[in-house]
């Protein structure tokens, strides 16, 4: 089994933050690698949800917490009041690489606007909120979708931990 890098031990707040994000970013994508589309857009529970639909929340996530709130960046996004769950389904036409090359676009764009900023500075579109929390909100939200997917993949084909670390060596 190939395990995803360790967080490093002896760094600051912001670079144990941010590797804490990448570390859940990588495990999302590392879940999908060996997968067919068929098995990425598998609906294995009552839910909208599948892997690939998983990835394109988190990809909406990071546009709705980086660009939109902390930024103020007008961008769009495909949910409506009728239709709330919209990025999670995949359509016909959306190929596994667009939603991936989707994803991969949104993470980077979220570490150019992380990088610009102080874990301090507070968003634009909620005053009350810091870098810091949307930066912790965003650990929270990718490392839960991040186990769900891993429990998605298992169905699948029984493949387990590729979300995971090794044990840390002390």
């Amino acid at each position: 089994m190939e395990y995803l890098p360790d967080v490093p031990f002896a760094v600051d707040e912001r670079q144990t933050l941010l590797a804490l994000l990448d570390l859940q970013r990588s495990a999302v994508t590392s879940i999908c690698a060996g997968c067919s589309d068929d098995d990425l857009r598998a609906r294995l529970v009552l839910s909208p949800t599948s892997i690939l639909g998983i990835v394109k929340h988190l990809a909406y996530a990071e546009r709705w917490w980086f660009q939109d709130n902390f930024a103020g960046r007008d961008v769009g996004y495909p949910w409506t009041d009728t239709d709330p769950d919209a990025e999670f389904r995949i359509s016909p036409d959306e190929s596994t690489r667009a939603v991936l090359d989707f994803y991969a676009a949104e993470c980077r764009t979220s570490r150019d606007i992380v990088a610009a900023a102080d874990l301090d500075d507070r968003a634009a579109r909620r005053a009350e909120l810091s870098l810091r929390w949307i930066v912790g909100r965003m650990i929270w939200e990718t490392a839960r979708h991040a186990g769900q997917a891993d429990i998605l993949r298992e169905q699948l084909d029984g493949v387990t931990g590729l979300g995971h670390t090794h044990p840390p060596t002390l």
